[in-house]
Order: C-alpha cells, then structure tokens, then sequence
C-alpha cells in the first residue's frame, strides 16, 4: 500500500510475532476515530468532485466570455477532471514518502490556489494551467488520500463506509451547482471562482483528520481481518485464485535494503556520538547529515515500494482480471462526466431551460447518486450478495441509460433516465472495494491509483470529444452512442477475462491431476 512509516509501518513477514500474543480488537478499525476519517472523505468528496461535477455551469460562462468552440472550452473542466485522476499513480510516491495526511494537506493549499489563479484568466489557454493543471494536480493530491484512509480504518464494513464517504460527490455536485449558479449570477463567474477557491481551503481541514493508523493497530486490523475471511470471501473469488497464481510483491528486497539503510543511519549516529567532543559546528554539520540521511533513506523506500508495485516482476500488471479492469476505466468515467458537462447546454437547445431552472437534471443525477451508493453498498455488505455481480448489474444499466438518453426529448423523459444514471453510477462506492478484492490490502493504493489514473484518461477525453462531435454534426446525440458503445467494450473485457481465468485454472488442476 502506498503509506510512509508513519501511516502505517508495520512488516508482513513478522506474522509469527503477531500470532505469538493475543491481539484486542482496535476500537478504532470499523469504529471510533474511522467515522471521522469517512466524515473527512466526505468533505473532500464535496469539496473536489462535487465541485467537479458541477463545472457545466462555469463551462457556460466561458463560452459567453471568450467565444470559444465547445471542443476546446470543453478541455477546461475535462483537464481538471481528467489529471485529478491521471496523477493517482504519481501522488502514491507523495504517499510513500510524506504519508496521506501531509499530501493532502499540501493538495488542498494548491487546489485553493488553481481557483484563485483562475479568477484573474484572459483567455482559454490560460484556463489550461491555472484551472486544469494546477487545481487538478491539487485535487489529485487530496482524492487519493481520502479513499485509501477508509480502506485502511474499514475492515468488516468497507463497502458502507465508502459508500458513505462518496456519496460526497453526489451532495457536492447538488450544492456546488445551486451555490456557483447563485454566485455567476450576484458576482460574475470570475468573483465566484476566487470565493471557492476560498472554500476549497477546507480541504486542509479534511488532510489534518487523515490520523496515519500506528503499527500495532494495523497489525490488529490483519489479525481480526484472518478471522472474518469467510465473510470476505463472498466477493470476487475467483480473484483470490489470481492472487495467489500471481502472487504478491516480494518480501526479501525490501527487507535487504531496510538492513542497508540501517546500517547508513547506525553509522552517522556512531560519528554523531564519536564527535560530542568537537566543535558546535562540526555537532551543526553531523546533525544536518543525519536529517539528509534520513530523508535519502525515506526517499528511497518510497521510491523503491512505488517502483516494484509497478513495473517490477510481480507488479500488479501480472493480475489479468486486473487488467481488464483497466481496459473497463478506461471507457467508462467519461460516460459518466459528458452528461454533467453538456446537459445544461442540450436543455438550452431542447428549449427546457424553464423547467431545468426550477430542479436542474444534474441535480437529480446527484441526488439519486447519493441513494445509489449508499444503498449498492449496504447491499454488496450481505452475506448472500457478491459484491462483483452488483458492481456488474450497475454498470449495464449505466451504459443502458447512456445509450438511452439522446432519444429523449422531454423534461419528464430526460429527468427519468438521469434519475437511472444516478443511482446506477453508485457502483462508484464499490470500486474500491472490488480493487482491494482483486489485489489485496496491501497493494489497495497501488491499484487504485492506476484505476483512477485510467478513469482520468476516460474523464480527460470525454467532454472534449463530445463537444468535437457537437462541432462536427450540430448534435450531441452520436457523442452519446459512441461513449455508450465503448462503454459496453470495457464491461464486456469484465465478463471475458475472469472466465478465461477460471478456465485456465481449471486446465491446471485438471493437468496437475492427471500427472
């Protein structure tokens, strides 16, 4: 898991030493300070993806100001969307070295500062850098974290509590909508960006509540994590066998390097110790050494656990179902995002505006996603459900209703389709956990960000390729067909792959058998 020592710090070969002692329950794992870090992702669900999904409003604003294609004004909300997710896999290095509290912390502080830049924008391309890049790399640095802390609080009720973290973004994207309509209106769209760039100083907040879990509390959460694996096992199994034909990461290297860098620190403080004698300045010099050292030290790990988890022999690329859920993120974020960027704009052609303005579509979207993912969570928690088969029932009525929504044509209709999109788009909330079921505990951040990372690229393209098509055919219609269709393509690259898998593991026991 991408963690520093300070978040985590505990070692996977030592199990012996843990089954030795009778181990208490941390209070703390599903319970106790783990609903403030869910109230903490809460917020940073609100605060970045809420705000997020509510970007159709400003997109509108831009094209009034700067008179610009709907293709390229489009790269605005989609670059900011897009690189929040695509930097998942970099911010893991942040997380390895600093721990998740100080990452987010540092994002929220540069998230702020994108909105404010933004403010103050001439023209389009300046958007790019100040909105897009710089508030979207923030963003990223305080997403990741907000997951991967529920995941390590959460043992028995990780579904619900993700659900309950992420139904944020469905709050956010309803709030956010009503407060920056409110705010263009009073102040102008400028004056609104730099008041929620204000706002999004919380996100701060929300990093200081990330407390890293001490060794012995993880080393707790395992123990008792063993004894519930009956009821761990009623999802994804067949990515218990990949797991274990492709195995995990490789315990010795790091155990290697952990002796050397010891053995770099153990001599600076020899010296350190050698040298009181000396002078205040040569103590000044050794001191400042050893600071250097140590950060070298902690650089290196980071960099090194980063490394192995992705390009390494046994990195996570091995796991073929996880790579079809790759290929799956890449298709299918975008489907989800083109409806919140060019709803308000095909009500403005439809002639609906009168009714969107008493109870916009998007807010429907967002209010049903609340219900969505608390509801697909509390579901995918019982015993007689795999939380595979709900995630997968989610996403054919997603890709339904995406290639459904272009023949609607009346408010009633469209309202209809969008409430769908919403709840079905709860399958959100599951993605962690279906992660966590492929890879393991371990590997969760590792994983999530390369999910994340694709869901990014997904997100980065999609609203620019549809406002493209719009360009091109004056319709929004065949954006939709398209997206849908390549939405199918990942769902059908979930289907295929774990049934191959099986196939080949039962080829093997069926070989092994008959040697």
């Amino acid at each position: 898991m991408y963690a520093s020592r300070e978040d985590i710090g505990y070692d996977f070969g030592d199990d012996s030493k843990v089954g030795s002692k009778p181990i208490k329950p941390n209070p703390n794992i599903d319970g106790g300070w783990a609903w403030m870090i869910v109230l903490s992702s809460f917020l940073v669900h609100i605060l970045i993806m809420g705000s997020q999904m509510a970007l159709g409003i400003l997109n509108m604003e831009w094209l009034e100001e700067f008179n610009q294609s709907r293709g390229l004004t489009a790269w605005v909300s989609s670059l900011s969307m897009g690189i929040t997710l695509i930097v998942g896999p970099f911010i893991g290095l942040f997380i390895s070295m600093c721990g998740c509290r100080t990452t987010a912390i540092i994002g929220g502080i540069l998230n702020a500062l994108g909105w404010i830049l933004s403010a103050y924008a001439s023209n389009v391309h300046y958007l790019f850098l100040t909105f897009g890049v710089t508030a979207g790399i923030g963003s990223g640095m305080v997403y990741l974290p907000a997951v991967v802390m529920v995941g390590q609080y959460f043992q028995n009720r990780r579904a619900l509590a993700q659900g309950l973290s992420t139904t944020g973004t469905g709050f956010g994207a309803f709030l956010m909508t009503a407060l920056l309509k409110y705010l263009c209106t009073e102040f102008g769209w400028r004056n609104a960006m730099f008041i929620q760039g204000a706002i999004s100083l919380n996100l701060c907040v929300c990093g200081a509540l990330m407390r890293p879990l001490s060794p012995k509390e993880l080393r707790a959460k395992y123990v008792v994590g063993n004894d519930s694996e009956e009821n761990r096992a009623k999802a994804l199994s067949h990515s218990t066998e990949t797991i274990k034909s492709n195995g995990v990461l490789g315990e010795e290297p790091e155990k290697k390097e952990e002796a050397a860098n010891e053995e770099v620190l153990g001599s600076v403080q020899h010296i350190e110790i050698g040298g009181k004698s000396g002078s205040g300045r040569s103590m000044y010099g050794l001191r400042l050494f050893k600071t250097v050292s140590q950060l070298t030290v902690t650089v290196r790990k980071g960099f090194a656990l980063w490394y192995s988890s992705y390009f390494g022999a046994a990195s996570l690329f091995t796991n073929r179902v996880f790579v079809a859920f790759i290929i799956w993120a890449l298709f299918a974020y975008s489907s989800f995002v083109i409806p919140f960027i060019h709803l308000p704009e095909i009500v403005k052609q439809y002639k609906l505006s009168r009714q969107d303005n008493v109870f916009p579509l998007t807010s429907i979207i967002a209010i049903v996603h609340i219900f969505g993912k608390v509801i697909l969570g509390i579901i995918s928690d019982l015993p007689c459900i795999s939380t595979w088969n709900v995630f997968l029932m989610a996403n054919f009525t997603l890709v339904t209703c995406i290639l459904t929504l272009p023949l609607m044509q009346t408010y009633i209709g469209l309202a209809v389709v969008c409430a769908l999109i919403g709840f079905s788009s709860g399958y959100f909330s599951l993605m962690p956990v279906v992660t966590e079921d492929l890879v393991g505990t371990k590997h969760l951040a590792n994983a999530y960000g390369i999910i994340i990372c694709a869901n990014g690229i997904s997100a980065l393209f999609g609203p620019p390729f549809a406002g493209w098509i719009y360009d091109i055919t004056q319709k929004y219609d065949f954006s939709f067909y398209i997206a849908g269709l390549l939405y199918m393509v990942g769902i059908i690259f979930l289907l295929i792959q774990p049934c191959i898998q099986k196939k080949q593991s039962r080829d093997k026991s069926t070989e092994e058998a008959q040697v």
